[in-house]
């Protein structure tokens, strides 16, 4: 019954997983579906960060190679962005030790959407990225070329 119900409705599964919970009834619990969404929680957090890092690796490459179009958009979707990641990493400590690896599967993405965003080829940006992590998450960075 409590895996139909996950298939079926999932939003009542969550409620009657958590009254479950509330009421110390483990025994009733559909733990390998609550295995299965612990997991897949975890696996959205991961990708949420490596896509507002892909944002803004984008925006810093478009800053940094088309100057004459910087502007206050850009420049808020740079600082935004920071923002969302140390948000990202202050409510997730964990992803902390991942940072690095995540941040070159970010900067792949990064490439691609600055390719379609700037019309230029993708060879006109760096197969590794041209900043560091540190950098990237610097409020006062911006870089030129």
């Amino acid at each position: 019954m409590p895996i139909q119900l996950h298939e079926s409705d999932f939003y009542t599964w969550t409620r009657r997983q958590a009254e479950l919970l509330r009421a110390g009834q483990f025994g009733e619990l559909d733990t390998a579906n609550l295995i299965g969404e612990l997991d897949s929680m975890g696996a959205r957090e991961r990708r949420e960060l490596v896509n507002r890092l892909a944002v803004l690796l984008a925006h810093l490459l478009k800053w940094r190679d088309q100057p004459e179009r910087q502007g206050n958009s850009w420049r808020r979707t740079i600082r935004i962005q920071r923002i969302e990641v140390a948000d990202l990493l202050g409510d997730n400590p964990g992803l902390k030790p991942e940072l690095a690896d995540l941040f070159v599967r970010a900067y792949a993405k990064a490439r691609i959407l600055a390719t379609d965003e700037t019309r230029f080829d993708e060879s006109t940006f760096p197969s590794e990225a041209p900043f560091t992590l540190e950098e990237t998450l610097d409020p006062a960075f911006f870089p030129t070329e």
